[in-house]
């Protein structure tokens, strides 16, 4: 699946949560997918908690 398509996706299944849902059950369904798309990394293995904890307290850099 392309990122053109996988976007075209998530923009449909977002805009039908906001008309069955109304704004805020919006936001709840937006927020749990971002969730559930950091849960999916984290357990991939393609998102390291140790380096991210580090930028967010100034230990570490991004670059």
């Amino acid at each position: 699946m392309s990122t053109t398509l996988s976007g075209a996706l998530i923009g449909a299944i977002l805009a039908f949560a906001l008309l069955v849902f109304g704004f805020w059950g919006f936001l709840l369904f937006a927020l749990l997918m971002g969730i559930g798309a950091l849960v999916g990394r984290i357990v991939s293995g393609q998102l390291d908690l140790r380096a991210l904890a580090g930028v967010f307290t100034g230990r570490r850099t991004s670059s």
